[in-house]
């Protein structure tokens, strides 16, 4: 008889604590979406800069308050936190979006397209969303809606995070996914898990893509002072010409990655980006600066690059007489997607697009601050397909440009793929 007790008692809890997503789901997406459409267009006709999305943060949470949610705000100068506690027990997850655009004059044919002009860094310049993260903004706020509808069928707590800056601080202000995590953003409540999408150009529309494991690279950013010594540019041998040094050192640097890397564990990119000596032709000038990024897929190797480009700037302008000197800043760690953490929840990602629409991509040498937040907690990072029906991903335009364009009509996969993630991720525990 206990036996039959102690049967029946798993039963009730089984069915009491099943994590299936409501019935009403589809009536309430239908609902959600020409809202998440409305709010992406306002964002992208009026973006706003990193550190400088003071309409952007102020609209999104007033937003978020009027629909009942526990709202922090400001949070790392302009972001906003939510936080939706669930009718049923269960983990603490995050689900983030970056909400600040770029310094680019925008080009597209859109209706809603930015005509917006500001200032970066002592510069005018355009105002453009062309990386996606006002349709990032928008699936957020869709889904915290959506799922504030949901409440009593949500198992734990969900945290919304919406992060400014997540394209770099200006002006070497403090800012993006560390401010946040550094506010407190990932301790209060306790983040158990966090998960983040990213909407992709080149990617057919509706389709979701993965990597498991190193998904995205390290960025850092170095800067490379050369010391020689100034002479008339018609008796070289006199002086110490830091400009000639400077391209020994841009020669080692790719030595660095076509000669002592172990290209086949991971890629490794070291680019100069930039580089400034002298005022005139006939003048060999005393100094040169290089600037440029590193970008790693492994976290031991990234260190081993550091150290060998130290020792190889170093080494070559001793052997020219010149000194110089290093320094690199991180802008971003490897973007690492848990394994365990991508098995528990890559049944979502089929559930919201369908199992032909979801695969496993390369990785890729761009970066995402989310890394930082995979400091703290498992992390899954995921992309979302933008590119029209019949496109060649030749010709679209591309992350970071003018032309820079996405179909909407993907964007409720988005909603679609968060949703479903709180409810398998619940199952799997």
């Amino acid at each position: 008889m206990k036996k039959y007790f102690l049967f029946l008692a798993i039963i009730i809890c089984t069915k009491t604590f099943t994590q299936e997503l409501p019935k009403n789901f589809s009536d309430l997406l239908k609902k959600v979406e020409p809202e998440m459409i409305q709010w992406r267009e306002h964002f992208h006709e009026f973006p706003e800069l990193s550190n400088r999305e003071f309409k952007t943060g102020a609209l999104i949470a007033d937003s978020l308050k009027s629909w009942g949610l526990e709202v922090k705000y400001p949070i790392a100068k302009t972001g906003v936190v939510a936080i939706l506690k669930g009718g049923k027990p269960g983990a603490v997850i995050a689900l983030r979006a970056d909400i600040d655009a770029l310094p680019i004059v925008e080009r597209t044919p859109v209706s809603f397209a930015s005509k917006v002009k500001s200032e970066y860094n002592g510069q005018p310049v355009g105002v453009m969303h062309a990386c996606g993260h006002d349709a990032h903004t928008a699936i957020l706020m869709a889904t915290a809606k959506l799922l504030k509808q949901m409440q009593k069928d949500i198992p734990g707590t969900i945290v919304f995070i919406f992060q400014p800056a997540e394209e770099g601080a200006p002006n070497k202000e403090e800012g993006g996914a560390p401010l946040m995590i550094k506010e407190g953003t990932m301790d209060d409540p306790k983040v158990e898990a966090v998960f983040g999408l990213h909407m992709a150009a080149s990617v057919p529309v509706g389709d979701l893509a993965y990597k498991i494991g190193a998904a995205q690279a390290s960025s850092d950013l170095f800067k490379i002072v050369v010391h020689g010594k100034g002479r008339h540019g018609s008796m070289p041998w006199s002086g110490i010409d830091p400009i000639v040094v400077s391209a020994q050192i841009i020669e080692g640097l790719q030595n660095i990655v076509s000669r002592q890397s172990d290209l086949t564990k991971a890629p490794v990119v070291i680019s100069v980006g930039s580089m400034h000596s002298g005022v005139r032709s006939n003048i060999i000038p005393e100094t040169a600066e290089m600037n440029g990024t590193i970008r790693t897929l492994d976290a031991a190797m990234r260190l081993e690059v550091h150290e060998r480009m130290k020792r190889t700037v170093k080494s070559i302008a001793e052997s020219a007489g010149a000194t110089a000197e290093i320094e690199i800043v991180t802008q971003t760690l490897v973007n690492y997607n848990d394994p365990v953490l991508a098995k528990k929840v890559l049944p979502a990602l089929s559930k919201a697009a369908g199992i032909d629409n979801v695969f496993e991509s390369h990785w890729t040498t761009a970066a995402e601050d989310f890394s930082f937040y995979g400091e703290k907690a498992p992390s899954f990072f995921f992309s979302l397909g933008g590119m029209p029906k019949g496109k060649d991903p030749k010709d679209v335009g591309q992350h970071h440009t003018a032309d820079f364009y996405l179909d909407e009509s993907g964007f409720i996969v988005g909603v679609k793929a968060f949703c479903n993630i709180i409810f398998e991720y619940a199952k799997a525990k």
